[in-house]
């Protein structure tokens, strides 16, 4: 059973709307279902922000909902060779612990399924 991500936000926060949304689900082609939740999820006058790949030609994104909420969209391919060895240093000194965003643990044989 698939969640409604609106009403599951509003529930998770009492009903108070996000300024900003982020869709980071990284490669997609074609299939841009994490921006239309973002767009549809996010406040009037709120921030989209899309770090994610897009390689295709999306269809069906809400773009009226956009206007009429007068989202700002910031996007653009995170800049990893930059930031990559600076953030692993800093996991590496026990300066960062990026552990509480892990959720689930399995083998590398079932990420395709995860």
């Amino acid at each position: 059973m698939k969640q409604d991500v609106y009403e599951t936000l509003m529930e998770m926060t009492k009903g108070k709307v996000p300024d900003s949304c982020i869709d980071a689900v990284g490669l997609a082609t074609d299939g841009p279902a994490a921006l239309r939740d973002a767009i549809m999820c996010c406040r009037k006058g709120g921030t989209t922000s899309i770090p994610s790949v897009y390689v295709g030609f999306l269809d069906k994104v809400p773009m009226g909902a956009a206007m009429n909420k007068g989202l700002t969209f910031k996007m653009g391919q995170t800049h990893t060779q930059r930031y990559t060895r600076p953030l692993l240093d800093k996991i590496q000194s026990g300066a960062i612990d990026p552990s509480f965003v892990i959720t689930h643990e399995v083998p590398l044989e079932k990420a395709p399924e995860m």
